[in-house]
């Protein structure tokens, strides 16, 4: 893959580059990505975690037992559906 980054991402890698915490740009470039991609996954969670809060400020909650049921249903539902 053959890139064009303009003047001021190229700067920014020349940065990074000086401060010899990477070898390469590539590896400037690795970085970012894996930065970006934590970033999206975290906030992906935070959605998950938001969702839950939400069930719990209006009672939608249930104990270890009724979760248990329930997840034994799912897995169920599941292996019938995938073995059929």
């Amino acid at each position: 893959m053959q890139l064009e980054v303009p003047p001021d991402l190229e700067a920014l890698v020349q940065r990074r580059l000086a401060t010899g915490a990477f070898a390469n740009a590539e590896d400037v470039i690795r970085r970012a990505l894996e930065s970006l991609e934590a970033e999206e996954s975290w906030t992906q969670e935070e959605e998950k975690i938001d969702r839950a809060l939400a069930q719990v400020s209006t009672g939608q909650v249930y104990g270890p037992d009724e979760a248990r049921r329930k997840l034994a249903a799912l897995r169920a539902a599941h292996l019938a559906k995938n073995l059929a």
